[in-house]
Order: structure tokens, then C-alpha cells, then sequence
């Protein structure tokens, strides 16, 4: 068995324990920024990612995108 095949192989093992608890983001804030987010999987921290890195923007945005609150009537408008 080759390196690789053997590599391949641990990844699928550990991927299947790692599948019983899903990833998570959390956003650390300090006065109202966003300063880290934490990648999780259960009680673990796998990684820090920086909110300013392309990754981390990503995350955010998705994040905003999925909470965004529905538009507000302005007040001049007719309902």
C-alpha cells in the first residue's frame, strides 16, 4: 500500500467519527466586532479563523445573508 493510499485512508476513518458531530462557527465580538471566529466540532475548537481572511468573510456573509431581517416599509410607502 503506498503512502497516499494509506493517508486516504486514515482521512476516511477519521472523517467517519468526525461526521457523528457536525462543524460549527462562532463569532467572538468585543464591543460589537467581530474580532475571531471559532470553527468547533462539539465542545472541540478545531481552528481560529481571522473575520478579515477570505474565509472568514465568507462565513460571515453567509451568516448575515441566513438572519438578514425582512425589509421594513418606510413610512411614506402605502400597505
Amino acid at each position: 500500500m503506498s503512502e497516499t493510499e494509506s493517508a486516504s485512508r486514515a482521512a476516511e476513518a477519521s472523517g467517519q467519527g468526525a461526521n457523528a458531530e457536525e462543524i460549527t462557527y462562532h463569532a467572538v465580538e468585543k464591543d460589537g466586532v467581530v474580532t475571531a471566529i471559532w470553527e468547533m466540532q462539539g465542545r472541540k475548537h478545531l481552528r481560529t479563523i481571522d473575520p478579515r481572511s477570505r474565509q472568514g468573510r465568507e462565513i460571515l456573509n453567509l451568516y448575515t445573508t441566513e438572519h438578514h431581517d425582512e425589509p421594513q416599509s418606510s413610512p411614506g410607502e402605502a400597505v
